[in-house]
């Protein structure tokens, strides 16, 4: 399988209107269990002059033992870096949807010495559905783009950043409930997961309100 490695192509020419592009891209949306989170990385014109980090691909083509390491140098690149986060009684309450902008919101200010709303800035976010402005109201200028974290550098280097942290996350849980087995399925679904659901029901962290008995196994 040939591997895309994504360029600087679109946020270099954005940086030519901006001063800074925000790329967000989120981890988990999918998941039966645990928090849904979503990356934020921020470039301006001189980190997109800089080579990006060797490797630097979208999480889901990254192999698990290297992640780590990419996450710190990706994040090391950027201008800023934040991960935001909605947990499952989020998700319950108000849908992912809902829980994806909530998460959105909360990266972007968390972003250290940039503000999304009064920095001159447009934001990239993965996909072809806009669930930021919902959430933000007006003022970020959001730019959807299908394929973003495999294209972009900026997306994808924050959809590292965001992988690793939310694996941390469901591992620190897996100790606190080890019969699901989100260390090594991070939440998702697959076979030891849904059995132990059907053996021990849901946990706090499970999505209730998910058709979880239905979910596809995929691992």
């Amino acid at each position: 399988m040939t591997v895309i490695a994504p360029r600087l192509t679109v946020e270099r020419r954005l940086l030519r209107e901006h001063d800074y592009v925000i790329a967000l891209d989120e981890v988990g949306r999918g998941a039966l269990a645990g928090p849904v989170a979503v990356g934020a990385a921020v470039l301006d014109a001189r980190g997109a002059r800089r080579r990006m980090p060797e490797g630097l691909r979208d999480s889901k083509l990254v192999p698990e033992p290297r992640r780590a390491d990419l996450a710190e140098r990706a994040g090391s690149w950027v201008v800023a870096s934040a991960v935001g986060w909605a947990d499952s009684d989020e998700i319950d309450a108000g849908g992912i949807i809902r829980a994806l902008g909530m998460a959105a919101v909360r990266a972007l200010s968390a972003l250290d010495g940039v503000d999304a709303l009064t920095a001159d800035a447009v934001v990239i976010l993965d996909g072809n559905h806009d669930y930021v402005t919902p959430v933000a109201g007006p003022g970020l200028n959001v730019r959807t783009i299908v394929k973003a974290d495999r294209d972009c550098a900026s997306a994808a280097a924050a959809s590292v950043i965001a992988k690793v942290s939310r694996d941390a996350v469901m591992a620190a849980l897996h100790d606190e409930a080890p019969m699901y087995a989100w260390a090594r399925n991070k939440g998702y679904a697959s076979v030891a997961h849904r059995a132990a659901i059907r053996d021990h029901g849901l946990s706090p962290h499970h999505r209730s309100s998910w058709a979880i008995a239905d979910a596809p196994t995929l691992f």
